[in-house]
């Protein structure tokens, strides 16, 4: 394997590393071992820096257009080609559960692809994102622009739980 590959494959790790032991964190809060909880959050985060330091030998930070279009080239290929694939699997193989799981990232990765168009034609004509803030559903994964909505579009969930970014 080349260093390109080998560089790609611990980025690929360390950005995986991260959100499994930011999920370990969760649970371990939920089980009130604080200082646990807080160990994964301190590891997790860095297994962030080593991502990051790996993307960036990879060159893989370009400019914020260029950026742009490789996250909607991105989140295009997720809700056309790989979760509508995922879900058939799932549903072949009886898998509810995972079913679900793949169908409620699917309909989110379609709005993030939305957000993103939006996003790549205001950098394109030398302005920023026209939106006060957003809200991040935190079932499903739904972004909404300016204020949270009364319930996700997608899940249901009431808007008060949404995440203000």
């Amino acid at each position: 394997m080349s260093t390109h590959d080998n560089l790609k494959a611990a980025f690929a790790g360390e950005s995986q590393a991260n959100r499994k032991y930011l999920a370990f964190s969760r649970k371990a809060a939920d089980e009130k071992l604080e200082m646990v909880s807080r160990l994964y959050q301190a590891v997790a985060a860095a297994e962030t820096i080593h991502a990051l330091k790996h993307l960036q030998i990879m060159n893989g930070v370009g400019s914020t257009l260029n950026n742009l279009k490789e996250a909607l080239a991105g989140e295009h290929y997720e809700f056309t080609e790989m979760y509508p694939a995922f879900i058939a699997a799932a549903e072949q193989e009886e898998n509810k559960q995972a079913r679900n799981g793949f169908y409620l990232a699917n309909e989110a990765e379609k709005v993030h692809h939305k957000l993103y168009e939006k996003a790549l034609l205001a950098v394109q004509q030398n302005q920023d994102y026209p939106a006060e803030g957003f809200y991040l559903c935190p079932v499903c994964g739904y972004v909404h622009e300016n204020e949270a909505p009364e319930k996700c579009p997608i899940c249901g969930a009431p808007g008060s739980r949404f995440e203000k970014f």
